[in-house]
Order: structure tokens, then sequence, then C-alpha cells
């Protein structure tokens, strides 16, 4: 698909699967490792949030549902399940911004926010669209703040067939080896595999980097 002459994978990886997504993930068991992914951030209250890649808006809703004196936002560049985002979001009554946008180019100032997550959107970029990713997500993190990925495993095989073919797209996934060093190249500092589990359609693993404090000001 295209969004202002730039392609991307949906959330469903085609249009006609979009309204099976969301039961199909939470057949899946999905939410629970968008719960685990969000404890592992450790929001507090008034910090904000940025999900990259976000889809039909599980992750985010159900970090604000969590955390709900957290600033949550949204981006996807599928105005199709952003729409369907904001509908999850306003019959929930959860107050979510969501953008349309690239992973590689966020339009958001630098340092705005204190906590980015994104999961299982990495496996759907182009190789070199990987790194430009990452380092937005670094340039938008305040000073000290995190960035907390899941994906799967380039290393495993996945099962699942149609299913797979849902979660899954055509580039792949990602090892585990090349992300941490993606995130080493973007400039985020402690990179580390948080920790890793079987799925049902292969192995999920959790990535957490830090963006490096400030350093002090030398007064003259």
């Amino acid at each position: 698909m295209r969004t202002t002459g730039k392609t991307y994978v949906s959330a469903a990886g085609r249009d006609w699967l979009l309204s099976f997504y969301d039961p199909f993930t939470k057949l899946l068991g999905v939410e629970a490792s968008h719960r685990k992914l969000i404890d592992q951030a450790a929001i507090s209250s008034g910090h904000r949030v940025l999900e990259i890649g976000c889809g039909t808006g599980n992750l985010a809703i159900l970090a604000k549902r969590l955390n709900p004196a957290a600033e949550v936002v949204g981006i996807d560049p599928d105005p199709k399940a952003l729409a369907r985002a904001r509908r999850k979001a306003q019959r929930s009554g959860a107050a979510i911004q969501f953008d349309l946008g690239f992973s590689e180019e966020l339009p958001y100032p630098d340092a705005s926010f204190d906590r980015v997550l994104s999961a299982f959107m990495l496996h759907h970029l182009q190789p070199d669209a990987k790194l430009l990713a990452v380092q937005e997500a670094c340039r938008v993190l305040k000073p000290g703040g995190s960035l907390h990925l899941a994906d799967f495993d380039e290393g495993q095989h996945h099962r699942g067939g149609f299913l797979a073919s849902i979660l899954h797209s055509r580039h792949g996934s990602s090892s585990h080896h090349i992300v941490l060093g993606l995130m080493r190249d973007a400039g985020v500092a402690h990179s580390q595999e948080v920790a890793d589990e079987a799925f049902i359609l292969g192995r999920i693993v959790y990535y957490k980097a830090v963006r490096p404090p400030s350093p002090p000001s030398t007064a003259a």
C-alpha cells in the first residue's frame, strides 16, 4: 500500500484482512505480549508515550488503560487501521492521539517523549528503513528516556500458515543480533535483550535501550 507516495505494509498485511486482524490477534494471545512490553516500559504518571506502528491501536489503548495519567500517542502509515484505532479508543473512552506517518520520518520534535514502544513493527520495514526508524525513535526520546521493542526473531522457524501471514510480512523478521546492532548504531545506550518467549508463530524477543542523558553544561 502507499501513503504520500511511500509504500508500507498494513497491520494485517492486506487491506481485506483488516477486519479479521483484531479477532485473530486476540485469539493468538497478543495482548499478553503487549502487556509485557508495557510493564517493561515502567510508564509513570505524566509520561509522554509514543507507539510506532500502532496499527489498529491495541497496544496504545492498553497502555492508556493501564496508565491513565500518561499521555499516549500512536503513529502508523495506514489510514484505514488508524480509523479503526480511533473508533476503538473513542468507544473505550481513551483519549489517545493517533497520527498518520512513517517510522522513518516521525513528525515530532526532538526529545518529546519519555517512552517509545513498538510491537511487531520492525520486521515490516525494508532493511534500509530499519536503522532510520530506530534513529528516529532515539531522536524523539528525552534524554534518559527509553525505547522498548518486541518482535519476532528471524532465527526461529515461523509456524501457523495463514495465521502467520497476518503477523509476518514479506520482509520477514529481524535477528536479535541485528536489532541490538541497530540500537547501538542509532546512538541509544544500554541496548539489551530483556526477555524472550515461545509463541505460536515463533520466538518473540523483547528489547530495551536508553537515550543517554545530556552531558552537564559547562559554564564559562
